[in-house]
């Protein structure tokens, strides 16, 4: 049977990917992340520890990744022609060390190669993704932590620390469950598309996603298709860069996993946007407002619920409605002289007349434009196109690609303003 065509916007399509698991029984989620990278073209292979094989199903894992899974046993199988740990850590594009047990974890510090995992990671030169999974007092012992900290500074590799809330399976609440599914994907993918570099080290950044929503009465509201996706995107792929990264969003139409590890802080309406961005601002070296805020809102939002009549009377009444204030503009007006401020415009249409002329009119130092009227990309899907604008030079097209993608573009055009900004901040003090 012929296999279906690789999505050329996918940014794990056509990879080699080794999953290798070891003992936490965030093992179990190993077949929904398995099977998600084959949906997304990926070519799988699974690796399990002999306590991680206690967890899940081989047998699963060779079925969702059409490949057999390997085990401890296999290392010095007749049958293979070269030393399996060698083979393996050759053949991956990408290794996801998931979930990562402290046994293992003190294996790889310390150099142990007892195990088919720890000598395929200590052979292999692919990039490494490694989600740490295990009971809250085991996360948090000094041991624990400064292997953790170890195994970043070995090597480059991508570290997904546990989540900090959530049941786990001892029945214990606290901090030891390994990040979602939908994460790990994204965080895959993320290093698919840029590698481990962590070039926004101790760059401290704000970031809006999704709409604002502004009440007519209590039952409805003015609001726009903004999943915030884009914008969350940017927030996980700058903190995986190593930035310090805010979140301020709206109503979201998200996995909730994808806001795992990141530091939210949730609006509503355009008015407490306003009021967080008049709080957090000026700490940040760059504010990104990939939010999508309302033009308009009424002056007075109607304690009850309007009939029909009412509202098409509150509707069509220019008394009733006010502009929004441009929160860009009042931003360009409270910045620094060294911050650096990313717009984004979303049009129909002439997009990039438009956004010219908005760009002009904003005053930021960039600004993202893209179509909100093409198939297949824009609000509510995975893949974004469209135009960055610099007063240096000429609009640059970027995409189509996955967001995860442009998010990286986004961030490589905005490093060089920082480090701009910053080389300016220091000539000035001195």
């Amino acid at each position: 049977m012929a296999s279906a065509p690789l999505d050329p916007l996918e940014p794990l399509a056509g990879r080699r990917i080794l999953v290798a698991g070891s003992g936490s029984i965030a093992a179990v989620k190993l077949p929904q992340l398995v099977s998600a990278l084959v949906k997304r073209g990926a070519e799988v292979r699974c690796l399990l520890t002999p306590s991680g094989a206690e967890l899940v199903s081989p047998v699963a894992l060779a079925s969702l990744s059409r490949h057999r899974c390997y085990l401890d046993a296999d290392q010095w199988s007749h049958h293979e022609p070269r030393p399996l740990h060698i083979e393996l850590a050759e053949w991956p594009d990408l290794v996801l060390l998931v979930p990562l047990s402290a046994s293992t974890l003190a294996r790889l510090v310390h150099g142990l190669a007892d195990t088919l995992l720890a000598s395929t990671l200590m052979a292999t030169r692919a990039p490494v993704l490694a989600a740490a999974a295990m009971n809250t007092d085991m996360w948090e012992s000094p041991a624990v932590q400064r292997n953790w900290q170890q195994l970043q500074s070995d090597r480059p590799l991508l570290a997904l620390p546990p989540a900090t809330e959530g049941l786990l399976a001892c029945d214990r609440r606290g901090s030891g469950r390994m990040v979602e599914p939908s994460l790990l994907l994204q965080a895959a993918a993320s290093v698919a598309v840029h590698g481990v570099q962590r070039d926004f080290e101790g760059v401290e950044l704000l970031i809006t996603a999704g709409p604002t929503q502004e009440f007519l009465d209590p039952a409805r509201v003015l609001s726009n298709p903004s999943t915030g996706l884009m914008g969350v995107l940017l927030a996980q792929a700058a903190r995986w860069r190593g930035a310090q990264v805010r979140l301020l969003h709206g109503p979201l139409q998200l996995e909730p996993g994808l806001l795992e590890g990141l530091n939210c802080q949730r609006f509503g309406t355009a008015a407490e946007l306003e009021q967080l961005l008049q709080r957090h601002q000026g700490s940040a070296a760059a504010v990104v407002m990939a939010a999508a805020v309302a033009d308009q809102r009424l002056r007075q939002p109607m304690s009850g619920k309007l009939s029909k009549q009412q509202l098409q009377e509150v509707l069509q009444s220019p008394a009733s409605w006010e502009m929004v204030p441009d929160l860009l503009e009042q931003m360009l007006q409270r910045r620094s002289a060294n911050q650096v401020l990313m717009g984004f415009a979303a049009h129909s249409g002439d997009v990039l007349t438009q956004a010219e002329a908005k760009f002009q009119r904003k005053g930021c130092d960039l600004m993202f434009a893209n179509p909100i009227d093409h198939e297949g990309v824009g609000f509510a899907a995975a893949a974004n196109q469209g135009w960055l604008l610099s007063r240096e030079a000429s609009p640059e097209a970027m995409g189509p690609c996955s967001k995860l993608a442009l998010a990286h573009r986004l961030l490589d055009r905005l490093r060089p303003r920082l480090h701009q900004a910053a080389k300016a901040d220091g000539s000035a003090a001195s």
